[in-house]
């Protein structure tokens, strides 16, 4: 299994540079989808619930004080098997034309962000994981990637 290190330097090495708030989100739907397709976590290491959306904290230490990112030397984009880089081409396929800001805003909308946060007031720091059974079970209940 990839961790999420691995997975940052794969979406970089196929979409080129990008924003770290559309690193974390990819990031995020690349777990989703995986959960939903495959039945398994892409990485192991965990999403919380932060005030702009889905965060990968392990990535979010490395990039920290940085607008965008062009590679990650954290990772090994090779150590994605055949079908982590097909969920990962299919999230960048659906998600890569929308801005850092459009993903987050979008997982606003959606359950696995929405039951982390709780009742947490909006803006407000948190630190809540996001629950891999409901990110299963929320993608796993789309009709097709990207619908909501």
């Amino acid at each position: 299994m990839a961790n999420v290190h691995d997975v940052a330097a794969y979406l970089l090495q196929e979409a080129g540079q990008l924003t770290t708030m559309k690193l974390q989100k990819l990031l995020y739907y690349s777990q989703g989808w995986s959960l939903a397709w495959d039945g398994v976590p892409l990485f192991n290491e965990e999403l919380q619930a932060w005030a702009n959306g889905p965060v990968a904290p392990a990535v979010f230490r490395q990039h920290r004080g940085e607008f965008t990112v062009s590679e990650w030397p954290h990772g090994d984009a090779t150590a994605l098997n055949t079908d982590e880089q097909e969920t990962v081409d299919a999230v960048l396929d659906a998600y890569g034309p929308l801005t850092g800001q459009q993903l987050a805003d979008k997982s606003h909308t959606e359950r696995p962000w929405l039951d982390a946060r709780g009742d947490t007031a909006p803006g407000e720091a948190s630190k809540a994981k996001l629950d891999l059974a409901v990110m299963q079970d929320y993608f796993g209940g789309l009709d097709q990637l990207g619908d909501e």
